[in-house]
């Protein structure tokens, strides 16, 4: 059977998924758009609405269906610990062979994503749905190329908030100004716990080059011990995914590049002192 829909009849139904408002579809460009991305998937459009969510204008593949491609593929899990603390999954693929990924309630702290409600009714779920897309993303990427999960998304690139009350005339202006700054710049670079960017550029290399004037300043902290320096640098890369997930290949050398020279291992978040870079 089939699966390709002539463009038609997907605009059909996505004017139907957006206007039952049952699978958190803003508006019919939305749900078309995902039902295209279905399609060049060799999937049915009407997929989209049982797999995606759209959050934050990203498209989200649900955990389930992450895993369930995975299993697909010939991928297979064993789920060692699972609990509202720590959850831990051995993940295998013929071709990626295997990887044990550990997820606690503790990293995520550490992090700074535990403090939103969905964390904190629903821990377990949270930390499985990291475990699903870290695990897979490691030993089988083939099936999730380009998306991430409703949870990731959600942490990852959290909503404006609201102004309580009216400002002073200069202040307001100057916000203003930082505002309009901030949604022209297309790159944004995130620092744990703030709600805002903490800055934006309009290319690439401005932004690398920021990202990794942060990381020096934690290797180059006095502060800090070599753990500590670790978690920040990882806290760092984790709320800037959604920002580096949108490089090229040569972009993310660069990326790892300047990291390194930064005085960090890429990879494992280390300062460099302290082991060999690998890029």
């Amino acid at each position: 059977m089939s699966n390709i829909v002539p463009l038609a009849d997907i605009q059909a139904m996505a004017e139907v998924a957006a206007g039952s408002r049952m699978f958190g579809f803003k508006n019919p460009q939305e749900a078309m758009a995902i039902m295209l991305l279905c399609q060049a998937e060799d999937l049915h459009p009407a997929i989209a609405m049982r797999d995606y969510h759209v959050i934050q204008g990203r498209p989200a593949l649900k955990a389930d269906a992450m895993l369930a491609r995975f299993q697909q593929a010939g991928g297979s899990v064993s789920w060692k610990e699972y609990t509202d603390d720590v959850v831990t999954g051995l993940f295998s693929h013929p071709q990626g062979g295997s990887l044990e990924v550990t997820w606690t309630l503790n990293k995520a702290k550490l992090i700074g994503i535990a403090n939103k409600d969905n964390w904190k009714n629903y821990s377990r779920a949270m930390l499985r749905a990291r475990c699903v897309s870290e695990g897979i993303r490691s030993v089988y990427p083939g099936c999730v190329v380009g998306v991430y999960t409703p949870e990731e998304v959600q942490d990852f690139a959290p909503a404006p908030t609201e102004r309580a009350r009216p400002t002073p005339v200069q202040e307001v202006e100057i916000i203003k100004s930082v505002e309009e700054q901030t949604q022209d710049a297309q790159y944004k670079l995130w620092v744990p716990n703030l709600e805002e960017p903490h800055s934006a550029y309009e290319t690439v290399d401005e932004w690398i080059a920021a990202y990794a004037g942060l990381v020096k300043r934690i290797v180059d902290s006095a502060k800090l011990k070599v753990q500590d320096k670790t978690q920040k640098i990882e806290s760092l890369s984790v709320v800037n995914d959604l920002t580096s997930v949108q490089f090229n290949t040569f972009e993310k050398i660069k990326l790892k590049a300047a990291i390194a020279t930064a005085g960090a291992d890429p990879q494992t978040h280390i300062p460099s002192e302290f082991t060999t870079v690998e890029l």
